[in-house]
Order: C-alpha cells, then sequence, then structure tokens
C-alpha cells in the first residue's frame, strides 16, 4: 500500500502539532542520531552499520530531552510506532514515547505505566511537570538540573565536543543525585566511554548552580596513579577551568576550588599521618573517585580512611568493571550503580572499536615443559623435576627462547599486516618485559637501525624515560615507539586510541584486569583509520571470554595451524564446549607458589626447544552469541544456506540494486562481505536440504 511517507506524517501532521502544543522549534530536534552504527570490519576494511536515530526529541532546555516521538504513515495504526519509541525512550532515559501516524497519537508514560491515546501532544511545562514528578526532583532544584553542559571543548576537528547519549544520561543522573542529597554514588562505564568526560561536565553544572550557597563547590580528585591525575587536568579540567585547578603536592593549600590527588599523598603512611588531616573533614563538597575498583573501598585500605574523613562530601565512584569478586568493596561502599554502560554495548553503538583474537599456543605451554634429570639453571641452580605450565613461566622458570620465540611470531604478524602499527605487550614482570623488549628489538633488527626505539619498555622502574616513550606512543604525530613492552603500569590510565594491537603474554586471573587491559585498544581514532582492533593472546588469557559475565564478544577470534616455518598449513574446527588441547595443558604438577618461596631468584633456562604449535580463529554465532571455531569457508556458506535456501533465492535478490544491497548489509551484519566471498570462497550449490 501506498500513500504518504513517514516524512509526509513528520513535515504534514507531527510538526504542526508540536507548535500547536507549545513547542520552540529550538526545542524540537528532528531526525537525530544519537549512535553512530556498530563498526563492521572486513577483510578490505571497515564500513558502519544503521545508527539509532529518532524521528523526534523533545527538549525542555538545551541538553535536556524530555520525550521521544516516532511516526509512521497515515494507513498504519498510531500505536505501531510506539515500541520503536519507548524503546528509544528507555535507551535515552526518558520518561514518556510517543507515536503517531498523523491522525492521532499514542503516549506511553514511564511514571504511570498506562498507555494513552491522545488528541494532542502535551505542552512543555506539562511535560517539564510530569518529568520532576517522574524522576522526584522539587521545584528549587529543577532550574539547576537542567543548566546546560559546557562547551568549551573540542574534538580534533575543531567541533563541539557534547556529550554523547550515555554520557548525557550519566551526568544528568549524577547531577539529580547530588542536588536530591545522595551521598554515594557509582558510575560504571566501559574503557573508553568517556567518565573523564562526564566527570568533567558533572563539576561544570554544579559549579554553574546555586548547590552551595555563597561560594563555589569545592571538589577532590581522586586517583592512584600519575598519569590518571595529569591527563585529566591538562585534557579536560584546565581549558575549562583555568586557575581553579590546584593539583596537591605535599601541603593542603586551601584557597583553589578544584583539587587533583593521588591516593598515595594525602593517605597515612607508616612514618606518620596523611596530608589529607590537613584539610577540614567538611572542606570538599564533592569527593570524585577514577577507578575506585582499586583498593579505595577495602575496609583495610588506607585509602579507605580518606573517603571516610571526607563523609560530609557527595562521593562519586567510576570505574569500568562490573560488580565481580574481586571489587565487591567497591560495591559495598558506593552501592548500585545509578548508571552502567557496558563494552557490548559501546561495540554496538559505534562508539568503541570492535576486535578479533588470535590465539597463539606456544609449545611449552601448549605440552609442558620438563627439565632433564639434574639440569641446572644459567647461574647453577639446580632444576626442581616435574613438569612447567604457563602459569610458571617467567615467575619460576624464564624459559628465554620462549621469549624469542613469541617476539619472532609477532614481528612475523606485524610483517603480514602493519609494522608500524601501534602495540602493546603486556609481560608477567618488569624484567620479562625488558626480555621481551630487547627480543622483539632483535627481531626487528632491519628497522631499529633507523628506529632505534621502535620498541621501547615502560615500566615503574624506567622512570621518566619510559614515561616519554609512552608520551611519544600515544602522541599522533610521532612514530615511534611503535611496540611498547610493560608489565602492569600501561593496564590503565592511558588514552592510547591509536594502539591496534594488544599482545597478552601472562596470564590474567582477574575479569577486573582483564577489561581495563583490553580496554586499551577500544578507542576509535578515524583520522588514522584505527577503527578495529586485534588482541594477540600466547598464555590462553583470552578463556576469559567465555566467562558468561563478561560483556563484550569479540569480532572474531582466529585459530590456525603453522609448521615450524610459519606457513599455514590449515583451518581446524573444535567445539567451543570443550577445553582446546592446543591452549589449555592441564593442571601443572609444579607448584609454583611453593617453588617461588624457595628463593627469591628465577631459574633461567636459555636453551629450551620452542616452537609455534598452533593459531585460533573464533567467529560469534549471531543466533546465540556463542563463539564457535571455524573455518571461513565452511562459516561463510552456512551462513548464507541459512538465508537463502535456494540458490533461485539468492539470484532474485541480487537481480536489482536495492536486493543486492540488502544482501551485503545481511551478510555484512554477520561478519561476511561480499568482496571476502568472491576472493577466498567457492559456494556450494545451494538446495532446500541443509544435510546436503
Amino acid at each position: 500500500m501506498r500513500g504518504p511517507l513517514e516524512s509526509d506524517t513528520c513535515r504534514d501532521y507531527v510538526l504542526p502539532a508540536l507548535l500547536r502544543a507549545g513547542w520552540e522549534s529550538e526545542q524540537v530536534i528532528e531526525q537525530r542520531y544519537f549512535t553512530d552504527g556498530r563498526i563492521i570490519p572486513s577483510a578490505r576494511g571497515h564500513r558502519r552499520g544503521e545508527g539509532r536515530r529518532s524521528d523526534y526529541l523533545l527538549e525542555i532546555r538545551r541538553d535536556l530531552p524530555l520525550a521521544v516521538v516516532e511516526a509512521k504513515r497515515e494507513y498504519k495504526l498510531p500505536s505501531d510506532g510506539l515500541q520503536q519509541a519507548m524503546d528509544y525512550a528507555e535507551i535515552l532515559d526518558l520518561g514518556f514515547a510517543y507515536a503517531s501516524n498523523g491522525n492521532s497519537i499514542v503516549e506511553h508514560d514511564y511514571d504511570t505505566g498506562r498507555q494513552t491515546e491522545l488528541t494532542a501532544f502535551p505542552s512543555p511545562d506539562d511535560l517539564w511537570d510530569r518529568h520532576q514528578a517522574w524522576r522526584g526532583i522539587s521545584r528549587d532544584v529543577a532550574g539547576d538540573i537542567a543548566l546546560p553542559f559546557n562547551r568549551d571543548l573540542r574534538n580534533p576537528d575543531g567541533t563541539v565536543k557534547r556529550p554523547r547519549y550515555y554520557q548525557a544520561v550519566a551526568i544528568n543522573r549524577v547531577i539529580e543525585g547530588a542536588l536530591t542529597g545522595r551521598k554515594r554514588m557509582l558510575l560504571t562505564m566501559a574503557t573508553g566511554t568517556g567518565k573523564t568526560f562526564v566527570a568533567l561536565q558533572v563539576v561544570w553544572k554544579l559549579w554553574q548552580s546555586g548547590w552551595v550557597n555563597g561560594r563555589k563547590p569545592r571538589v577532590l580528585y581522586l586517583a592512584d596513579r600519575k598519569i590518571l591525575i595529569d591527563q585529566p587536568i591538562e585534557r579536560e579540567f584546565r581549558p575549562v577551568f583555568g586557575d581553579a585547578i590546584w593539583k596537591v603536592r605535599g601541603q593542603a593549600k586551601t584557597g583553589r576550588e578544584i583539587y587533583f590527588a593521588l591516593y598515595q599523598s594525602l593517605a597515612d603512611t607508616p612514618d606518620g599521618l596523611g596530608l589529607f588531616r590537613d584539610f577540614p573533614p567538611d572542606f570538599f563538597d564533592m569527593v570524585i573517585v577514577d577507578e575506585c575498583h582499586r583498593g579505595s573501598a577495602r575496609d583495610e585500605s588506607s585509602w579507605r580512611r580518606v573517603l571516610e574523613y571526607f563523609s560530609p562530601a557527595v562521593q562519586l565512584g567510576m570505574t569500568a568493571t562490573p560488580l565481580r569478586r574481586d571489587n565487591v568493596d567497591t560495591y559495598a561502599y558506593f552501592g548500585d550503580p545509578i548508571y552502567e554502560y557496558s563494552l557490548a554495548r559501546g561495540i554496538d553503538d559505534g562508539f568503541l572499536a570492535p576486535y578479533r583474537v588470535v590465539r597463539v599456543g606456544l609449545s611449552p605451554d601448549v605440552h609442558g615443559w620438563s627439565p632433564e634429570p639434574d639440569q641446572l639453571d644459567r647461574f647453577g641452580q639446580e632444576i626442581p623435576e616435574g613438569v612447567y605450565g604457563t602459569a610458571e613461566f617467567e615467575r619460576v622458570v624464564s624459559l628465554l627462547e620462549r621469549t624469542r620465540a613469541a617476539a619472532r611470531h609477532l614481528t612475523d604478524l606485524l610483517r603480514r599486516s602493519d609494522r608500524f602499527a601501534k602495540t602493546i605487550v603486556f609481560c608477567v614482570d618488569q624484567e620479562h618485559a625488558e626480555q621481551m623488549r630487547q627480543a622483539l628489538h632483535d627481531a626487528n633488527a632491519d628497522l631499529t637501525r633507523q628506529y632505534p626505539h621502535y620498541v621501547a619498555r615502560v615500566v615503574s622502574d624506567e622512570g621518566d624515560i619510559g614515561l616519554g616513550h609512552l608520551d611519544d606512543f600515544v602522541d599522533p604525530e610521532s612514530r615511534t615507539p611503535v611496540i611498547l613492552t610493560t608489565s602492569r603500569l600501561l593496564t590503565t590510565g592511558i588514552d592510547a586510541p591509536m594502539c591496534r594491537n594488544i599482545v597478552l603474554f601472562r596470564p590474567i586471573g582477574s575479569m577486573v584486569e582483564f577489561k581495563q587491559i583490553i580496554g586499551r585498544g577500544t578507542r576509535l581514532y578515524p583520522d588514522l583509520d584505527k577503527l578495529s582492533f586485534q588482541i594477540i593472546d600466547y598464555t590462553g588469557a583470552t578463556e576469559l571470554f567465555s566467562d558468561p559475565d563478561f560483556d563484550g564478544r569479540p569480532e572474531t577470534i582466529e585459530r590456525i595451524a603453522i609448521d615450524d616455518d610459519g606457513e599455514v598449513v590449515g583451518f581446524t574446527v573444535v567445539d567451543e564446549e570443550r577445553p582446546d588441547p592446543q591452549i589449555d595443558a592441564g593442571t601443572p604438577e609444579i607448584d609454583g607458589l611453593d617453588l617461588e618461596r624457595q628463593g627469591a631468584r628465577k631459574l633461567y633456562v636459555d636453551d629450551a626447544e620452542v616452537f609455534i604449535a598452533g593459531e585460533s580463529v573464533f567467529v560469534p554465532d549471531q543466533t546465540t552469541g556463542r563463539l564457535r571455531m571455524v573455518e571461513y569457508r565452511d562459516f561463510a556458506a552456512a551462513q548464507i544456506r541459512s538465508l537463502f535456501l535456494h540458490a533461485d533465492d539468492l539470484r532474485a535478490s541480487w537481480r536489482t540494486a536495492d536486493g543486492r544491497d540488502k544482501v551485503r548489509d545481511t551478510l555484512a551484519q554477520r561478519g561476511i562481505g561480499v568482496d571476502e566471498i568472491a576472493s577466498v570462497l567457492t559456494i556450494r550449490p545451494f538446495c532446500a536440504k541443509r544435510d546436503t
């Protein structure tokens, strides 16, 4: 059935009806995209899926929407667009959803739960009053909640940096909480989604409000690492607040408004009382705790005493990790999150980079390593008999050839893709990071003569030299260093949007730490075409993807069998339910902790035989989301057969331009590119029976 289009309904009915209800044209935001659309990688580049777009957003004031309106064609029921409107309203944290066919209006009210057919839209004042009732906001603070966001910061292209939809929700919820007397709040937002920018906007809105009578509010921003203090000061806060900023170093000045401090510079020490006691307990109006899962809420923590001392202040904790066993104290102290934005949502919305995983089995990790009888290490220490596995390597036994083999393999991967793709290698400890740096330097000898800092180690022992290499690594204008080796220093806090490879060369037992490490690659940098990244796993750490609480599935995981010369010899199909013998070598017979207690020095073995046992490719099943290991040819053919039971069905769709576009889009959503199929796949004949 033809007839007027949805755009006709919008232009001819919805907009005039809104204007008649008293909405000003600047309050009616038309055709607003609020997500960018998921990035879909392929062998030949990237494309974006369709972003989410509302027909209309109704704002009481700039940056404060109250409702979403969806229009449908005149011949449809007015309620046909209601579920879409409700979906958008829930994503945007709005209390009202409307759908209209041009003749009638249906409203869903999230306060009462009622769905009502209307003859006219409510007025702005009416909807604002109902919004306040829904959110439990009193009239005396409603005006402060509606204050606009700060617009002083700029994106790299010079445009105003505006909060994304989820950032706006987080900001407004914190502001509501602070202005209505809530003392402790928690934001859980995935790495790379802009927690610092949210904190800036929260402080700005409170700064402009009448929250504290007679003066500007005083804010303390706490973190446990220098980079988590220095970057927010220079990138976000100083451009907005100027001289109001003070970094606490050795003395408690009281003449500023916005203070930044390391926990360590404030807390009690064995030698004396902490600097925090030089401030009155009620000096600060708000305390913001960045990466609050790292010890700040543990009962026995000296950092906890800082928070308890400043208990009169509103305290906002920020973390990237949902509730887990290893951060339960954080949630007990701050309470349930007032807002959560996950890695999976960030990828689906197109604000974070999707990724694939390459699992590499090194022979000692796959099969275990055993010393010869009475074998001595480099320093003459006898090596206890037994089978050593991944958990012991570089903690108890250092197999230098294992490190060299991983370095050669990583170098070969970069040779086949981009040797100047920024890469971070996470090692067991600082010594292991130095061994890996040296091995990578040697493996890239053809480059390191021209680029002596092609590989650099960034660990705490390197001090300012390492931090200088880190500054160059994250600088888009600096070509080197390309590869950083580290242990734990770079697991969090650094903003490296150009990082294309995350290399795991140590076991990871904590989901919190795993997510922090993965987050080093999730940021986008479209200016240099960084729209996805790769995880290269030498220790089986990415088995954590199978944890049911992990909230961001990989785009693909690859398992490729290769021979001793590095040549690909085939793919394997393995049931994801079964443990993979190439990665899981079983429980080692050696008690690594017991060996560590026997002496401070590792056992160093120079001449162990090490080879690459295999690589792996996984893809997520589009229906269940579960990972399965496949050969690409079989995977692509199975997906196509699930969409087109007969070859004639595919041919019929392919005859028209619109049909071809639809086929391409459908396959792309399942991780299959038509160009890739043409280059690597010959599709077997289609038939109605799926098993023939």
